[in-house]
């Protein structure tokens, strides 16, 4: 039985007080009956004894406390899911947004689901090809990773999700991948990008939308990577899928955190943002991974916008404790029509390693991997040399390496947002280019590699 209660006492913003209620537990859902038969939802953020503070997912405005009856349903907010919401686009509550028949479910799930315990995980091992040079030969994703992107307003980081969107795979095993793809906070025009851009090139067969709009509530913004999440880990973990999930944009929703614990009156960490940021961020990411003895996994790729460009920011200084590395796109790369700008020396995927090599991508990918960094970094201390002393001022080697960097950056890293490379071809490519340098120079790879691929 629902329990239904009249002594609504107050309302604030987006929360709620309800007195003298029983048996109420905390992110249980709350349905809101107003006068006229209209009904709002929403759900317990805080229960003190006989008080509930209830946040609501719609606004709260024209809502008459004294007539409005407050009905709690005894559970907390669920996902219908079943394998049938591949293809389709749902917004930010898990309800369809494409015209199509509400989802038949084969299970309701609750949405604030569990962070995979430690003891149960395995460890990433394999590789995802992402058909994007700069991530698949320099800082690999591999499956069940969390790999971040961290990028700056203005900055074409929605081109870039799509493009991982539509060209990744975990090569083997093409039927058994799917994309979970959660739009947070976005305006109209990125999320009709987005769902153009699938249906374009057919993606959206294998993809999951959820699209939350700026101008949707900010307390559906919280819910919206937990309802994505949460039809990832049926498809990953019922069904069997390798399942990847890109959500965009995380910052969109650290600023719904920030304005929900404003109106609850809690005490400011860092910038204004909650205390429990890093525990909230981290409730998201950890949902991420590969479960011993299950066939299917959850790869994550967080996507946000620095504010400020700033990387010590609490929003990526967290991030990036949390997660395996990130990937950084450049404002000055983009400035010199580099696309994508990804920035690959601060760039960073810890379990690279893990995912490359014979049998994964190819033998001569750590050695060639190693070689590309250590060659760019001298080139662009080359170039910025030549820009203060001159090119007078540079030796023969030098020239060639900063020669070297603007090649980098001219083939491999802009190779633009609709070119699928394998990582053979990456690999390839990466050959070609080192071929400009001395093969004396070429100390981080092995002889019979050079021998083997550097064909003249």
């Amino acid at each position: 039985m629902f329990k239904e209660y009249k002594t609504i006492r107050e309302v604030v913003g987006p929360l709620m007080l309800v007195e003298g209620v029983e048996g109420v537990t905390y992110n249980e859902l709350v349905e809101i009956a107003c006068e006229g038969g209209e009904v709002r939802r929403g759900k317990v953020l805080e229960v003190d004894r006989d008080r509930a503070v209830v946040q609501l997912f719609e606004s709260s405005q024209g809502l008459r406390i004294s007539t409005a009856k407050a009905r709690f349903l005894g559970h907390a907010q669920q996902l219908a899911v079943s394998k049938e919401m591949l293809g389709r686009v749902f917004d930010g509550m898990g309800n369809p947004r494409d015209g199509g028949a509400p989802v038949i479910p084969e299970a309701m799930l609750d949405i604030n689901g569990e962070p995979i315990n430690p003891a149960a995980r395995d460890y990433p091992n394999e590789f995802i090809q992402t058909g994007v040079s700069a991530i698949d030969g320099l800082n690999t994703l591999v499956r069940g990773q969390k790999l971040p992107v961290f990028s700056m307003s203005g900055l074409p980081h929605a081109e870039l999700a799509a493009q991982i969107a539509r060209q990744a795979k975990v090569r083997g095993s093409e039927g058994g991948f799917a994309v979970v793809f959660a739009a947070i906070g976005i305006t109209f025009e990125e999320a009709q990008y987005f769902i153009d851009d699938f249906r374009r090139t057919g993606a959206i067969e294998r993809t999951v939308l959820f699209t939350n709009l700026a101008d949707d509530p900010a307390v559906e913004r919280i819910a919206t990577p937990r309802i994505a999440l949460t039809c990832a880990e049926y498809l990953a973990f019922t069904c069997g899928m390798h399942v990847l999930v890109i959500m965009t944009d995380i910052t969109n929703y650290a600023e719904a955190l920030r304005e929900v614990s404003a109106a609850r009156r809690e005490i400011p960490g860092r910038r204004g943002y909650p205390g429990y940021l890093y525990t909230d961020l981290a409730s998201l990411y950890e949902r991420a991974g590969r479960i011993r003895g299950s066939e299917g996994s959850i790869t994550q790729i967080p996507i946000l916008t620095m504010p400020e460009d700033d990387k010590t920011h609490p929003i990526p200084d967290l991030t990036g404790y949390i997660t395996e590395g990130q990937i950084i796109l450049s404002r000055e790369l983009y400035k010199r029509g580099v696309n994508p700008p990804i920035d690959v020396l601060p760039s960073l995927s810890r379990l690279k390693d893990k995912g490359i090599g014979d049998g994964k991508t190819r033998e001569d990918h750590a050695d060639t991997m190693n070689q590309l960094f250590a060659a760019y970094a001298r080139g662009k201390e080359s170039k910025e040399l030549s820009a203060i002393l001159g090119e007078a001022a540079l030796s023969e080697t030098d020239k060639l390496y900063a020669k070297f960097a603007e090649a980098f950056e001219a083939e491999y890293i802009n190779q633009g947002f609709e070119t699928d490379r394998t990582v053979e071809e990456t690999l390839d490519l990466g050959w070609k280019l080192l071929k400009i340098l001395p093969k004396g120079e070429l100390k981080r790879i092995r002889t019979a590699y050079i021998e083997k691929y550097m064909k003249e």
